[in-house]
């Protein structure tokens, strides 16, 4: 991996950290974060495989309170790294890489957690220090406090990209063409199913009585395979308006007694309005 290689992925891996807690433009998202690295090393295609992939399980990801959930951040990009380093290390199977960049995802993103939990317990002090500097009216202090935390988080995750990615290449290939076919064969069927948990997940969230005939209709129209994901994006956004202005127009007929509107999912999008 040539050195312009490896300081753009520390790049990404730096705002991937800091996104992780701003989310602003989403770079620590599986999507973005694999696509970009992907990008950045020549393996665009792969690079969207595995981002697609590990996005599927990272739908249902949710911060609870004070419950951290595990960190996409370090998963996406360390995964990545993985990926491409057993891609330019040699003759190797790419579903291969693939699959064994997905299921090492997911240790990855606990040990990203327990990144991210330091970085927070450093910053208590900063909390400090920014309290100190509003109390004497220092404004451009507590702005430079305030940036120090956040680019505390892009350091946790560029630091362990650099070292990854200086790691041979035929390492890793040989690792993964060690791999018996069994071991790799049960990485791709448990990197599925974990994607169809993170999926599940989001349904469950958003299932309601409204919105399963939309799912079920879903299905049929995802087996017409003439179709291609540009038509399906088309349909998808027509049933949207279609039932948008449906719920306007019966919105009246659906109020019960009290004047409550027995629509859930009508009740949402009437707060975001």
């Amino acid at each position: 991996m040539s050195a312009i290689n490896i300081l753009l992925i520390v790049i990404v891996a730096f705002f991937a950290g800091m996104e992780g807690v701003l989310d602003q433009f989403q770079f620590h998202q599986p999507i973005v974060a694999c696509t970009l690295i992907g990008l950045v090393t020549g393996h665009l295609k792969e690079g969207i495989i595995l981002g697609g992939s590990l996005q599927m399980i990272a739908l249902g990801r949710a911060n609870v309170g004070a419950a951290m959930a595990p960190d996409a951040a370090l998963a996406s990009v360390a995964s990545a790294i993985i990926l491409v380093l057993g891609l330019e290390g040699g003759a190797t199977n790419t579903q291969n890489a693939i699959t064994t960049s997905i299921a090492v995802a997911i240790p990855l993103s606990v040990a990203g957690l327990f990144l991210t939990m330091i970085c927070r317990t450093l910053t208590i002090p900063m909390v400090h220090f920014m309290d100190k500097a509003a109390e004497d009216g220092n404004i451009n202090k507590v702005e430079a406090w305030q940036i120090a935390g956040i680019v505390l988080q892009g350091v946790r995750i560029a630091i362990p990209a650099f070292f990854l990615c200086i790691v041979s290449p035929e390492v890793v290939t040989n690792t993964l063409n060690a791999m018996p076919s069994r071991l790799s064969e049960g990485m791709a069927v448990g990197g599925g199913m974990v994607a169809a948990v993170g999926y599940a997940m989001i349904l469950n969230m958003m299932s309601s009585r409204e919105t399963r005939p939309f799912f079920a209709l879903g299905f049929v129209i995802a087996a017409i395979k003439s179709l291609t994901l540009i038509a399906l994006g088309i349909i998808g956004i027509s049933l949207a308006l279609i039932y948008l202005k449906l719920k306007d127009v019966a919105l009246s007929s659906n109020s019960d007694v009290s004047g409550r509107s027995t629509d859930p999912l009508g009740d949402i999008l009437d707060d975001y309005e």
